[in-house]
């Protein structure tokens, strides 16, 4: 028996993916569905340059809140990932006022792939969502991965001058630390 799994055509795929996946493909923009999360939250992987008008457009649909934003190593070698959780929040508050609260808010994660050794820049949403501002500090302090049209890009946890990305899997501790004075 074969054990590998068969490729799927686009029309499989297309029949897989979630909600807000094929919404988005439906008004031309690129993406890719992904499995879903262990709550069922619906996650989309695209690409660097879409980000911006794919924000934008689920912002228009009722994404109107940006939960987090943030960064994860996927191993040594291995890609960087930059992710954004939108949720509906208008339509939480809305359901709420209803006392209704049955219904799950629409939730979606934006997953971008970049590989570690090629050109690490994601479009800021600082425009659109200003949660962003020091969420996307902290994964440029951490991971090394830049906004581009972020007003403020600069380390945000570790001092200027440090060396390195301290979250990423392949990251080497220096061998030295700084004394400081305790007064």
């Amino acid at each position: 028996m074969n054990n590998e799994t068969p490729l799927k055509n686009d029309e499989q795929q297309a029949q897989e993916a979630g909600p807000i996946s094929q919404w988005l493909t439906s008004k031309g923009f690129s993406n890719e569905s992904l499995e879903p999360d262990h709550l069922g939250v619906e996650i989309i992987s695209i690409e660097p340059t879409c980000l911006n008008n794919i924000a934008c457009v689920l912002k228009d649909n009722g994404f109107d809140y940006l939960q987090c934003q943030g960064g994860y190593d996927e191993g040594a070698g291995a890609k960087l990932v930059c992710f954004y959780h939108l949720i509906a929040m208008n339509e939480i508050i809305t359901t709420n006022s209803t006392k209704s609260i049955d219904k799950k808010p629409r939730e979606v994660r934006l997953k971008i792939f970049l590989p570690r050794d090629g050109e690490l820049k994601v479009p800021s949403l600082y425009g659109l969502f200003r949660g962003s501002d020091w969420q996307e500090r902290e994964t440029y302090d951490m991971f090394g991965i830049s906004f581009e049209g972020h007003p403020h890009p600069k380390r945000l946890l570790m001092p200027e001058d440090w060396k390195g990305w301290p979250l990423r899997k392949d990251y080497i501790q220096p061998d030295f630390y700084e004394m400081q004075d305790a007064y």
